[in-house]
């Protein structure tokens, strides 16, 4: 299987690669670093990756960024900047990549923990987490060609604990094995319109 990793450098896309890549052509995409570049928040830059590597099986995102700051400091604009990247930026590459996937393929995109278990600071990223939630299980009824849409969300990893575990107190370790089986399940599986919970 040809999967297309978007966000392949981050903790999240290391343990998706990590599993996929023992059985399938996976090729890795980044914003600076990857077989083929691409900055999600621009259209043309997605349309531009998916000319590049051609036909695939299965997208896989583990990319988008969100801004984390108090509530009293957030604004309309600091809140947009998680759903225009971590939220529009993967759903274009569903909506771009729909008919140019091989039929019976898959979309899996990333959300997180923080629309289910809260931290200060961490309304972006509930914000943009549950966004994604419900565009997936609304889009999986609609997908031709038997496509398939899914959301990973995990809990903190626990190769992140040593730059983001102060935002996290008391939240558990996720391991990055179940973190990659989690996109293999996905993947490789016949699930669509779940959000498949890791922690």
């Amino acid at each position: 299987m040809k999967i297309v990793l978007v966000g392949a450098s981050g903790d999240v896309g290391q343990a998706a690669l990590a599993e996929l890549s023992q059985r399938h052509d996976v090729v890795s995409v980044g914003r600076s670093t990857g077989d083929v570049k691409v900055d999600i928040s621009d259209s043309g830059s997605i349309e531009a990756m998916y000319d590049e590597i051609g036909v695939f099986d299965a997208l896989v995102s583990t990319a988008g960024s969100v801004c984390f700051a108090p509530l009293s400091e957030q604004t309309e604009a600091s809140l947009k900047m998680g759903l225009e990247n971590k939220v529009m930026g993967q759903i274009n590459l569903v909506l771009s990549g729909l008919g140019r996937i091989s039929d019976n393929g898959s979309f899996t995109l990333t959300s997180g923990v923080l629309d289910r278990d809260p931290v200060v600071w961490g309304t972006g990223a509930a914000l943009a987490n549950g966004a994604l939630a419900g565009f997936a299980t609304s889009a999986a009824i609609e997908t031709p060609r038997g496509l398939r849409i899914n959301v990973v969300s995990p809990g903190r990893l626990d190769v992140s604990e040593q730059r983001y575990g102060a935002l996290f107190p008391g939240h558990e370790r996720v391991s990055s094995d179940r973190v990659g089986r989690a996109f293999a399940k996905c993947v490789e599986g016949a699930i669509t319109g779940q959000v498949v919970i890791v922690q």
